[in-house]
Protein backbone atom coordinates (compact mmCIF):
# COMPACT_ATOMS: atom_id res chain seq x y z
CA UNK A 1 0.00 0.00 0.00
CA UNK A 2 1.24 3.37 -0.58
CA UNK A 3 2.14 6.16 2.10
CA UNK A 4 0.60 8.31 2.63
CA UNK A 5 3.19 10.57 1.18
CA UNK A 6 3.09 8.86 -1.68
CA UNK A 7 -0.69 9.29 -2.28
CA UNK A 8 -0.28 12.92 -2.00
CA UNK A 9 2.79 13.36 -4.14
CA UNK A 10 0.70 11.38 -7.02
CA UNK A 11 -2.78 13.47 -6.42
CA UNK A 12 -0.81 16.64 -6.45
CA UNK A 13 0.96 15.83 -9.90
CA UNK A 14 -2.15 14.31 -11.14
CA UNK A 15 -3.50 17.75 -10.67
CA UNK A 16 -0.35 19.21 -12.00
CA UNK A 17 -0.94 17.60 -15.69
CA UNK A 18 -4.96 18.50 -15.67
CA UNK A 19 -3.89 21.87 -15.22
CA UNK A 20 -1.13 22.30 -18.27
CA UNK A 21 -3.84 20.26 -19.92
CA UNK A 22 -6.57 22.49 -19.31
CA UNK A 23 -4.48 25.43 -20.29
CA UNK A 24 -3.71 24.06 -23.71
CA UNK A 25 -4.73 26.79 -26.31
CA UNK A 26 -8.09 25.40 -27.38
CA UNK A 27 -7.91 24.10 -31.30
CA UNK A 28 -11.77 24.05 -32.44
CA UNK A 29 -12.20 21.67 -35.27
CA UNK A 30 -15.81 21.20 -36.41
CA UNK A 31 -17.45 19.42 -39.47
CA UNK A 32 -20.99 19.15 -41.01
CA UNK A 33 -21.10 15.90 -40.86
CA UNK A 34 -18.56 12.91 -40.94
CA UNK A 35 -17.87 10.81 -43.86
CA UNK A 36 -14.79 9.63 -45.36
CA UNK A 37 -13.78 12.49 -47.28
CA UNK A 38 -14.18 15.22 -44.22
CA UNK A 39 -12.60 12.85 -41.97
CA UNK A 40 -9.20 12.27 -44.32
CA UNK A 41 -9.48 16.50 -44.56
CA UNK A 42 -9.29 16.52 -40.75
CA UNK A 43 -6.35 14.09 -41.11
CA UNK A 44 -4.41 15.92 -42.46
CA UNK A 45 -5.22 19.08 -40.37
CA UNK A 46 -4.16 17.61 -37.20
CA UNK A 47 -1.04 15.64 -38.75
CA UNK A 48 0.29 18.64 -40.24
CA UNK A 49 -0.40 20.89 -36.96
CA UNK A 50 1.11 17.96 -35.37
CA UNK A 51 4.32 18.51 -38.17
CA UNK A 52 4.40 22.33 -37.09
CA UNK A 53 4.53 21.80 -33.15
CA UNK A 54 1.38 22.10 -32.23
CA UNK A 55 0.74 18.24 -31.10
CA UNK A 56 -2.88 17.44 -29.15
CA UNK A 57 -2.59 16.42 -25.46
CA UNK A 58 1.12 18.73 -25.46
CA UNK A 59 1.21 22.07 -27.34
CA UNK A 60 -2.74 22.25 -28.14
CA UNK A 61 -6.15 20.77 -26.54
CA UNK A 62 -7.95 20.21 -30.23
CA UNK A 63 -11.48 20.11 -29.62
CA UNK A 64 -13.44 17.86 -32.36
CA UNK A 65 -17.12 18.09 -32.69
CA UNK A 66 -19.51 17.41 -35.78
CA UNK A 67 -22.50 19.34 -36.63
CA UNK A 68 -24.44 15.23 -37.51
CA UNK A 69 -25.30 17.10 -40.83
CA UNK A 70 -27.70 19.06 -39.05
CA UNK A 71 -27.39 23.08 -39.64
CA UNK A 72 -28.94 23.88 -36.19
CA UNK A 73 -26.30 21.64 -34.35
CA UNK A 74 -23.62 23.47 -36.75
CA UNK A 75 -25.05 26.84 -35.24
CA UNK A 76 -24.60 25.60 -31.46
CA UNK A 77 -21.10 24.52 -31.87
CA UNK A 78 -19.96 27.54 -33.65
CA UNK A 79 -21.35 29.54 -30.19
CA UNK A 80 -19.83 26.95 -28.02
CA UNK A 81 -16.73 27.11 -29.43
CA UNK A 82 -17.05 31.13 -28.99
CA UNK A 83 -17.86 30.77 -25.71
CA UNK A 84 -14.84 28.26 -24.84
CA UNK A 85 -12.88 31.39 -26.02
CA UNK A 86 -11.33 29.08 -28.52
CA UNK A 87 -7.62 30.31 -29.73
CA UNK A 88 -8.93 29.11 -33.36
CA UNK A 89 -11.52 27.90 -35.56
CA UNK A 90 -11.24 25.39 -37.99
CA UNK A 91 -14.78 24.78 -39.68
CA UNK A 92 -14.66 21.91 -42.39
CA UNK A 93 -17.37 22.80 -45.19
CA UNK A 94 -19.43 25.14 -45.96
CA UNK A 95 -22.28 24.55 -44.06
CA UNK A 96 -20.07 24.56 -41.17
CA UNK A 97 -17.52 27.66 -41.68
CA UNK A 98 -20.59 29.90 -42.06
CA UNK A 99 -22.31 29.75 -38.52
CA UNK A 100 -18.90 30.37 -37.47
CA UNK A 101 -17.80 33.23 -39.07
CA UNK A 102 -21.13 34.66 -38.27
CA UNK A 103 -20.35 33.92 -34.48
CA UNK A 104 -17.22 35.42 -33.82
CA UNK A 105 -15.12 38.56 -35.27
CA UNK A 106 -12.07 38.16 -33.02
CA UNK A 107 -11.85 34.42 -32.64
CA UNK A 108 -9.41 33.54 -36.11
CA UNK A 109 -11.09 31.62 -38.45
CA UNK A 110 -9.05 28.76 -40.69
CA UNK A 111 -11.89 26.84 -43.00
CA UNK A 112 -11.36 24.32 -44.87
CA UNK A 113 -13.32 22.52 -47.57
CA UNK A 114 -15.07 25.48 -49.23
CA UNK A 115 -15.79 25.54 -52.45
CA UNK A 116 -16.19 29.16 -53.13
CA UNK A 117 -15.89 31.38 -49.66
CA UNK A 118 -16.81 34.42 -51.25
CA UNK A 119 -19.76 33.43 -52.60
CA UNK A 120 -20.44 31.86 -49.31
CA UNK A 121 -20.23 35.04 -48.38
CA UNK A 122 -17.14 33.61 -45.58
CA UNK A 123 -14.81 37.19 -46.72
CA UNK A 124 -15.12 39.22 -49.88
CA UNK A 125 -12.41 38.65 -51.44
CA UNK A 126 -9.72 35.56 -52.44
CA UNK A 127 -7.53 38.27 -51.40
CA UNK A 128 -6.02 38.60 -47.52
CA UNK A 129 -9.25 40.65 -45.98
CA UNK A 130 -7.70 41.87 -42.68
CA UNK A 131 -10.87 40.26 -40.70
CA UNK A 132 -9.96 37.29 -38.46
CA UNK A 133 -11.18 34.97 -41.42
CA UNK A 134 -9.22 32.74 -43.86
CA UNK A 135 -8.89 29.47 -45.20
CA UNK A 136 -8.68 26.87 -48.08
CA UNK A 137 -11.09 26.44 -51.35
CA UNK A 138 -11.40 22.76 -52.69
CA UNK A 139 -13.14 24.34 -56.14
CA UNK A 140 -12.11 22.41 -59.12
CA UNK A 141 -12.14 23.27 -62.12
CA UNK A 142 -15.49 21.27 -63.92
CA UNK A 143 -14.30 20.91 -67.47
CA UNK A 144 -11.79 18.19 -66.34
CA UNK A 145 -14.33 16.41 -65.09
CA UNK A 146 -17.31 16.62 -67.92
CA UNK A 147 -14.39 15.23 -70.41
CA UNK A 148 -13.51 12.41 -68.18
CA UNK A 149 -16.99 11.39 -68.22
CA UNK A 150 -17.15 11.97 -71.82
CA UNK A 151 -14.29 9.79 -72.12
CA UNK A 152 -16.07 6.88 -70.02
CA UNK A 153 -19.35 7.42 -71.55
CA UNK A 154 -18.69 7.59 -74.76
CA UNK A 155 -22.11 9.44 -76.61
CA UNK A 156 -22.90 11.24 -73.80
CA UNK A 157 -25.72 13.07 -74.07
CA UNK A 158 -27.37 14.51 -70.66
CA UNK A 159 -25.70 13.68 -67.19
CA UNK A 160 -27.69 14.14 -64.43
CA UNK A 161 -26.38 15.66 -61.31
CA UNK A 162 -27.95 14.73 -57.42
CA UNK A 163 -27.33 17.66 -54.92
CA UNK A 164 -28.78 19.17 -51.69
CA UNK A 165 -31.10 22.12 -52.01
CA UNK A 166 -29.41 23.95 -49.08
CA UNK A 167 -25.84 23.37 -49.43
CA UNK A 168 -24.35 26.96 -51.57
CA UNK A 169 -20.99 24.73 -52.66
CA UNK A 170 -23.72 22.60 -54.88
CA UNK A 171 -25.44 25.05 -56.31
CA UNK A 172 -22.12 26.56 -57.14
CA UNK A 173 -21.10 23.40 -58.88
CA UNK A 174 -24.68 22.76 -60.53
CA UNK A 175 -24.13 26.47 -62.50
CA UNK A 176 -20.35 25.75 -63.59
CA UNK A 177 -20.91 22.15 -64.82
CA UNK A 178 -24.33 23.59 -66.73
CA UNK A 179 -22.20 26.16 -68.27
CA UNK A 180 -19.55 23.89 -69.29
CA UNK A 181 -21.45 20.90 -70.47
CA UNK A 182 -23.81 23.85 -72.78
CA UNK A 183 -20.45 24.15 -74.52
CA UNK A 184 -20.31 20.58 -75.56
CA UNK A 185 -24.43 20.17 -76.04
CA UNK A 186 -24.96 17.74 -73.12
CA UNK A 187 -27.84 18.64 -71.14
CA UNK A 188 -27.73 18.57 -67.64
CA UNK A 189 -30.63 17.22 -65.10
CA UNK A 190 -30.53 18.14 -61.64
CA UNK A 191 -32.38 16.39 -58.53
CA UNK A 192 -32.26 18.23 -55.78
CA UNK A 193 -32.82 16.32 -52.65
CA UNK A 194 -34.05 17.52 -49.26
CA UNK A 195 -32.95 14.33 -47.32
CA UNK A 196 -30.08 12.23 -47.01
CA UNK A 197 -33.34 9.63 -47.16
CA UNK A 198 -34.15 11.00 -50.39
CA UNK A 199 -31.07 10.02 -52.54
CA UNK A 200 -32.25 7.03 -53.35
CA UNK A 201 -35.55 7.56 -54.74
CA UNK A 202 -33.90 10.74 -56.73
CA UNK A 203 -31.37 8.66 -58.11
CA UNK A 204 -33.94 6.31 -59.83
CA UNK A 205 -35.75 9.49 -60.53
CA UNK A 206 -33.29 9.58 -63.81
CA UNK A 207 -33.72 6.37 -65.02
CA UNK A 208 -33.69 6.43 -68.99
CA UNK A 209 -33.17 10.21 -68.48
CA UNK A 210 -29.54 10.23 -68.27
CA UNK A 211 -26.10 8.57 -69.21
CA UNK A 212 -24.13 9.78 -66.32
CA UNK A 213 -24.28 10.62 -62.88
CA UNK A 214 -22.30 13.52 -61.69
CA UNK A 215 -21.66 14.15 -58.04
CA UNK A 216 -19.83 16.89 -56.21
CA UNK A 217 -18.64 17.20 -52.98
CA UNK A 218 -22.72 17.53 -51.06
CA UNK A 219 -22.29 16.79 -47.66
CA UNK A 220 -25.62 15.22 -47.36
CA UNK A 221 -25.46 13.09 -50.70
CA UNK A 222 -21.13 11.54 -50.21
CA UNK A 223 -22.50 11.08 -46.46
CA UNK A 224 -25.51 9.08 -48.06
CA UNK A 225 -23.76 7.17 -50.78
CA UNK A 226 -24.36 3.89 -50.53
CA UNK A 227 -27.61 4.24 -51.30
CA UNK A 228 -26.97 6.73 -54.62
CA UNK A 229 -24.63 3.91 -55.63
CA UNK A 230 -27.19 0.94 -55.11
CA UNK A 231 -29.59 3.24 -56.98
CA UNK A 232 -27.41 3.91 -59.57
CA UNK A 233 -26.71 0.36 -60.14
CA UNK A 234 -30.20 -0.31 -60.35
CA UNK A 235 -30.84 1.90 -63.17
CA UNK A 236 -27.65 1.19 -64.88
CA UNK A 237 -26.39 4.60 -64.69
CA UNK A 238 -22.19 4.92 -63.88
CA UNK A 239 -21.62 7.62 -61.33
CA UNK A 240 -18.52 9.90 -61.87
CA UNK A 241 -17.44 11.76 -58.10
CA UNK A 242 -15.49 14.78 -57.51
CA UNK A 243 -13.52 12.98 -54.76
CA UNK A 244 -11.14 9.99 -54.34
CA UNK A 245 -12.66 8.38 -51.24
CA UNK A 246 -16.12 8.89 -53.08
CA UNK A 247 -14.49 6.16 -55.46
CA UNK A 248 -13.50 4.09 -53.17
CA UNK A 249 -16.49 3.94 -52.09
CA UNK A 250 -18.05 2.46 -55.36
CA UNK A 251 -18.24 5.57 -57.50
CA UNK A 252 -16.70 4.91 -61.15
CA UNK A 253 -13.96 7.52 -60.79
CA UNK A 254 -12.89 10.64 -60.17
CA UNK A 255 -10.55 13.64 -61.23
CA UNK A 256 -10.16 15.09 -57.58
CA UNK A 257 -7.79 17.20 -55.23
CA UNK A 258 -6.49 15.04 -52.67
CA UNK A 259 -8.50 15.23 -49.55
CA UNK A 260 -5.71 14.90 -47.42
CA UNK A 261 -3.67 17.38 -48.91
CA UNK A 262 -6.51 19.70 -48.27
CA UNK A 263 -6.44 19.19 -44.83
CA UNK A 264 -2.50 19.67 -44.90
CA UNK A 265 -2.76 22.93 -46.72
CA UNK A 266 -5.30 23.85 -44.04
CA UNK A 267 -2.72 22.82 -41.07
CA UNK A 268 -0.12 24.88 -42.39
CA UNK A 269 -2.48 27.95 -42.41
CA UNK A 270 -3.75 27.39 -38.80
CA UNK A 271 0.04 26.34 -38.05
CA UNK A 272 1.12 30.58 -39.37
CA UNK A 273 -1.75 32.06 -37.23
CA UNK A 274 -1.12 30.06 -33.85
CA UNK A 275 2.70 31.42 -34.42
CA UNK A 276 1.38 34.53 -34.67
CA UNK A 277 -0.15 35.51 -37.85
CA UNK A 278 -3.53 37.68 -38.61
CA UNK A 279 -5.63 35.50 -40.10
CA UNK A 280 -6.59 38.19 -42.04
CA UNK A 281 -3.54 38.90 -43.41
CA UNK A 282 -3.24 35.39 -45.28
CA UNK A 283 -5.18 35.03 -48.85
CA UNK A 284 -7.79 31.83 -49.02
CA UNK A 285 -5.52 29.12 -50.84
CA UNK A 286 -6.69 26.78 -53.09
CA UNK A 287 -5.29 23.18 -53.57
CA UNK A 288 -5.41 22.65 -57.39
CA UNK A 289 -3.76 19.57 -58.37
CA UNK A 290 -6.11 17.35 -59.41
CA UNK A 291 -5.60 13.05 -59.80
CA UNK A 292 -7.71 10.49 -61.10
CA UNK A 293 -9.00 7.72 -59.40
CA UNK A 294 -10.95 4.62 -61.36
CA UNK A 295 -13.03 1.78 -59.34
CA UNK A 296 -12.45 -1.48 -61.31
CA UNK A 297 -14.74 -3.53 -59.77
CA UNK A 298 -17.50 -0.81 -60.27
CA UNK A 299 -16.57 -0.60 -64.20
CA UNK A 300 -17.04 -4.12 -64.53
CA UNK A 301 -19.98 -3.93 -63.17
CA UNK A 302 -21.54 -1.40 -66.04
CA UNK A 303 -19.44 -3.37 -68.32
CA UNK A 304 -17.67 -0.17 -69.17
CA UNK A 305 -13.94 -0.56 -70.16
CA UNK A 306 -11.75 2.24 -69.29
CA UNK A 307 -9.63 3.72 -72.11
CA UNK A 308 -6.23 2.97 -72.26
CA UNK A 309 -5.11 6.35 -72.47
CA UNK A 310 -7.08 6.99 -69.52
CA UNK A 311 -5.13 4.34 -67.58
CA UNK A 312 -2.20 5.90 -68.09
CA UNK A 313 -3.34 8.37 -66.57
CA UNK A 314 -4.29 6.88 -62.96
CA UNK A 315 -2.92 7.58 -60.03
CA UNK A 316 -4.77 5.35 -57.62
CA UNK A 317 -6.96 2.33 -58.60
CA UNK A 318 -9.70 0.61 -56.10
Amino acid sequence: MKSYKALIISALTAFSFNAIAQELPKVAITAIVEHPALDTIRKGIVDELANQGFEDGKTIKIDYQSAQGSTATAAQIARKFVGDKAEIIIPISTPSAQPVVAATKTIPVVYSAVTDPVVAKLVKSWEPTGTNVTGVSDHKAIEPQLALIHKLVPGLKAVGYVFSAGEVNSAIVLKELQTEAAKANIKVVPVAVQRSADIGTATRSLAGKVQAIYISEDNAVVSAYEALHKAALEIKVPVIAADRDTVKRGALAAYAVNQYDIGVETGKVAARVLKGEKAGSIPTHEVSKMELSVNTQTAKAYGITIPEALLKEVKETF
